[in-house]
């Protein structure tokens, strides 16, 4: 599918409220030229896990403390696409949690997550983001209805674009993930709040969760028609990326995959909310979905989430294949992944940030079928991984083309 570039949208200053969801009108005035190249990155959940590695990590390769493995867009063939650099990159965001960033790091550490000396290396700009950190919502209690929690959301956002003179803020959904909210409930989902906020203050919008996020009948009208680009849903990191290379394999090779189960075993935050049924559910819609687009059916067999919390921030994820070969000979395969999903997520975010700062500085609106790759449930555009992955070469390509 050809890209149609819109025109290119300028972040606009705070103004007041607009009505619910939907962008502001007004006439924007374009950032200082020393701010053309400086992007923010506002994550919502800036005090988890994922956050916390990710700006970690881009600290820890602006100095050139550690290598930049895993980061695609620090690879040859993104060279050319013009992306804002690793340096550029400022960092803030929402949270409910009040533990500080540089004592979160020092918890990874302890943890096996972060290298041991890197928090206290990179200390500073640890706490520079904590500083830009808002409080989020909402909590037990809060009386403010949706539209005041959107247009304190959004406020959040332009106050850190003035304050950093930034050219732009991509907001990141990287918070734990949420139940659906009940089907006739008048309110927007938490996730949805964010999203909306996003649209408001002129920002570009990535769900790297299964979370609602702009996935609402709510938001459709404003995302359409905000000018913004936008990506998700639920990042592929581990057990679904695993997925998405040998369930084209069995394809492929003309073998009939008639049952593939899963066990998922995990600690901390996520562990803990997807004890949920619910929020379990919205997580195994996107492992079953890469199956059944890749497979043309959905094998038999379903993906159980175990909380295990001595685990903490890793995870062992399993997975159980019976395919029939020739002459109807039956047999398994059985696959194990253990890694932690904050170090296998954090290049990820670093990725989508640099990329859709880019496609929004290019002018793209709307999903971005090229980021497609790094999702469980992407929006639109192919569906195996090796599609996905020349798709992404071509946005690559494309964002690098002169204007």
């Amino acid at each position: 599918m050809p890209y149609r570039p819109s025109p290119p949208t300028t972040a606009p200053h705070p103004t007041p409220a607009a009505p619910a969801g939907h962008p502001r009108t007004d006439t924007p005035t374009p950032p200082p030229a020393a701010a053309q190249r400086r992007t923010g990155v506002w994550l919502i959940g800036a005090r988890g896990s994922v956050a916390t590695t990710t700006i970690a990590g881009c600290a820890a390769l602006t100095a050139g403390l550690h290598p930049p493995t895993g980061l695609l867009t620090e690879t040859p063939p993104f060279t050319g696409a013009a992306l804002p650099a690793l340096t550029s990159l400022v960092f803030g965001g929402h949270d409910t949690a009040h533990c500080p960033l540089p004592k979160r790091a020092e918890e990874l550490t302890a943890a096996g997550v972060l290298p041991h000396g890197l928090a206290a290396a990179i200390r500073p700009e640890l706490t520079t983001a904590d500083h830009a950190i808002r409080p989020g919502g909402p909590l037990p209690g809060d009386t403010r209805d949706d539209e005041q929690l959107i247009d304190t959301f959004a406020a959040d956002i332009d106050a850190f674009r003035t304050h950093h003179t930034l050219a732009r803020v991509i907001v990141i959904n990287v918070a734990t993930t949420e139940a659906p909210p009940p089907p006739d409930t008048p309110r927007l989902a938490p996730s949805s709040l964010y999203a909306a906020a996003a649209l408001r203050s002129g920002s570009p919008y990535i769900n790297f969760t299964p979370s609602t996020g702009l996935h609402t009948p709510a938001l459709h009208t404003a995302a359409a028609h905000s000018g913004l680009p936008h990506a998700g849903r639920d990042g592929k990191t581990g057990q679904t990326l695993l997925r998405s290379v040998l369930a084209p394999m069995f394809l492929q090779r003309a073998l009939t995959v008639r049952a593939w189960s899963g066990t998922n075993l995990l600690g901390g935050g996520d562990g803990a909310a997807l004890a949920h049924p619910a929020a379990a559910a919205a997580k195994n819609a996107g492992k079953e979905r890469v199956l059944s687009d890749t497979l043309g059916h959905t094998p038999e067999g379903t993906v159980h989430i175990d909380d295990v919390p001595a685990l903490g921030d890793w995870k062992t994820a399993w997975d159980h294949i019976a395919f029939d070969g020739f002459l109807g000979s039956r047999m398994i395969l059985q696959t194990i992944w253990q890694g932690c999903d904050s170090a296998l997520a954090a290049p990820l975010v670093l990725d989508l940030a640099r990329l859709t700062a880019r496609a929004h500085e290019a002018g793209l609106s709307g999903p971005l079928p090229g980021l497609g790759f790094y999702f469980k449930d992407p929006d639109n555009g192919p569906s195996s991984l090796s599609e996905q992955f020349h798709a992404l070469l071509r946005l690559a390509e494309h964002l690098g083309e002169p204007r």
